[in-house]
């Protein structure tokens, strides 16, 4: 699910189900490190208080690549570099 959240100063925040969510208290015993969490993910934190949802989130959003999640044995570089790798040590022409 993605909503958009409007404040008073017209700036929308887009929540997804990816966003964190936590309670005032342990917001109160947990705030910096909550508040550094949410400017390196990026990640929006939804804080509950009186039955009502807060939303915390950067003011700037991430890009959609920025977003994306790391992969892990991902190859980064220039595509075109692949093009010239001697794969002939790892060719076998008999696959049984």
């Amino acid at each position: 699910m993605i909503a958009y959240v409007c404040f008073y100063t017209l700036t929308y925040v887009r929540i997804d189900e990816t966003a964190l969510a936590t309670t005032a208290s342990k917001l109160r015993a947990n705030i910096y490190r909550m508040l550094d969490q949410i400017l390196e993910t990026g990640q929006p934190l939804e804080v509950e208080r009186n039955g009502k949802t807060l939303v915390i989130a950067p003011k700037e959003e991430q890009s959609i690549w920025d977003r994306l999640p790391r992969r892990e044995g991902a190859i980064v570089g220039d595509p075109d570099e692949l093009i010239h790798i001697d794969w002939s040590s790892e060719w076998n022409p008999d696959p049984n």
